[in-house]
C-alpha cells in the first residue's frame, strides 16, 4: 500500500463528512471526492512528501469546492426592457454651476472667507493670522459666510430639497461675465 493509498483510507470518511455538510447533492459529494482523488494521484511520488496528508487533502478540498460554488452561482436574466443606469450626476455637484456667480453677489469679506479656506484649502489658523483676527473670530466669520452663501444659492438658484433636505433640482444662473 503506498502513501496515497493509507492517506485516502484514513481521512476520506471524514472528508466525505465535511464535503456532505456543505454540498446538497450525495452526487456533487461522490464527484467532489473523485476530483481530490485524482489530485492527490496526479502529485505522483510527491504527494509522498506532504508532511500532513490531511491538511493537504483539506486544503485541495476547500479550494476545489469554492471553485464549483463560484461556477454554480445562479445567474439571473434581466428583463430587456431594464432601465439602463444613468450616469447623470447627482444635482448636488451640479449646484456649483450656481456658485460662481453667488459668489459674486456675497459681501467681499464673505466671498475671501469661502475662496480662501473652503475652495482654496488655506487652513483656518493661516486665514486667521491673513486677516489679523483670532481663530475663533476667523472660524465665525467663515461659518457666517457659509451660512450665508447656502441662504443666497437656495434663493438665488431656487433649489428644491427632499423631505430628508437632499437637493433634487435647482435652476442654473451663468456667471455675470455670459449672457443670461
Amino acid at each position: 500500500m503506498n502513501c496515497l493509498d493509507i492517506a485516502w483510507k484514513n481521512h476520506a470518511p471524514e472528508l466525505r463528512s465535511w464535503l456532505r455538510r456543505r454540498l446538497s447533492q450525495p452526487q456533487d459529494v461522490d464527484d467532489m471526492m473523485q476530483d481530490l482523488f485524482m489530485k492527490a494521484l496526479r502529485q505522483g511520488g510527491k504527494f509522498c512528501d506532504v508532511h500532513n496528508a490531511r491538511a493537504w487533502l483539506f486544503e485541495v478540498a476547500r479550494n476545489a469546492l469554492a471553485d464549483r460554488l463560484k461556477l454554480r452561482r445562479e445567474m439571473v436574466e434581466l428583463p430587456d426592457d431594464l432601465p439602463a443606469v444613468f450616469s447623470e450626476e447627482a444635482p448636488v455637484d451640479m449646484l456649483t454651476a450656481c456658485l460662481p456667480r453667488v459668489l459674486s453677489e456675497l459681501k467681499d469679506s464673505d466671498r475671501e472667507a469661502i475662496v480662501l479656506c473652503d475652495l482654496g484649502g488655506m487652513p483656518q489658523a493661516d486665514y486667521a493670522a491673513q486677516i489679523g483676527l483670532k481663530l475663533s473670530a476667523a472660524k465665525s466669520r467663515l461659518q457666517r459666510a457659509r451660512q450665508r452663501l447656502q441662504e443666497r444659492m437656495t434663493v438665488a438658484c431656487q433649489v428644491q430639497v427632499d423631505q430628508t433636505g437632499h437637493i433634487e433640482g435647482f435652476v442654473p444662473r451663468p456667471p455675470l461675465d455670459q449672457p443670461g
